[in-house]
């Protein structure tokens, strides 16, 4: 399975049922061809679009049916279409219970960068200070490098998309939480050893005892007893 397939199924295993979820453009999409089955979502597309399934098969996309980001969705029997200042009323309003956003950047406290490079050409900030203000949990869908560099770092480089730090950061390599504003690994995918995951990384990881799904390369150093987390490193 390639890296952005693993990153939306592991994040399809946060849903719950009855939810309200937004999914952000690129990484995100992919998150409603994970559903587990009985469990019955109702994602919201920011365009205005509630009811959005799973990605047209190919020659099944329809051109009136598309997500924030201009790409073909389908729509699921009972979906609801209306228009921005609705779906952003929804937003604002605090009525979703999770948004599902890509990232370029995630500093070490959950502080996210999304919106844009300096110098690079943007359409604008869409609405990720919307929803990053207003969901009520905010899970960041990204790979851990870009071009061989860190993209969970300890201070943002690019402009942040809020104050607000996210609740967690899937990457193919790992999950990575934010208890008390501190990164910490939660969980290494298959395969992934911590010391695998500490090299792709440039923030501070507090690493607990127990580390879901790790396996180690080597014994892992003792815990400073000043820490009650684990070590950092």
């Amino acid at each position: 399975m390639d890296a952005q397939s693993l990153i939306a199924r592991r994040i399809a295993q946060e849903l719950r049922d009855g939810m309200l979820v937004n999914l952000g453009i690129g990484i995100p999409t992919l998150v409603a061809n994970f559903v587990p089955k009985g469990i019955h979502v109702f994602f919201q597309s920011e365009n205005g679009l509630i009811g959005t399934g799973p990605v047209p098969e190919t020659g099944m996309a329809l051109p009136w049916l598309t997500d924030a980001g201009g790409k073909p969705v389908t729509a699921l029997p009972g979906a609801s279409t209306f228009d921005s200042a609705m779906s952003f009323g929804l937003i604002r309003g605090g009525h979703l219970d999770l948004t599902v956003l890509g990232g370029l950047q995630v500093d070490q406290h959950g502080r996210l960068a999304n919106w844009m490079v300096p110098g690079k050409m943007v359409p604008g900030m869409g609405g990720a200070m919307d929803l990053v203000a207003g969901a009520k949990r905010v899970i960041v869908a990204m790979q851990h490098t870009a071009k061989g560099r860190p993209k969970i770092v300890r201070e943002c480089s690019l402009p942040l998309t809020s104050d607000r730090p996210v609740d967690l950061v899937v990457t193919e390599l790992a999950v990575i939480g934010f208890p008390d504003g501190r990164a910490t690994l939660l969980e290494t995918t298959e395969g992934v050893t911590v010391e695998e995951v500490v090299a792709a990384t440039e923030a501070e990881l507090a690493i607990p005892s127990e580390v879901a799904g790790a396996s180690r390369a080597q014994p892992a150093p003792e815990r400073a007893p000043s820490s009650p987390i684990g070590e950092t490193v």
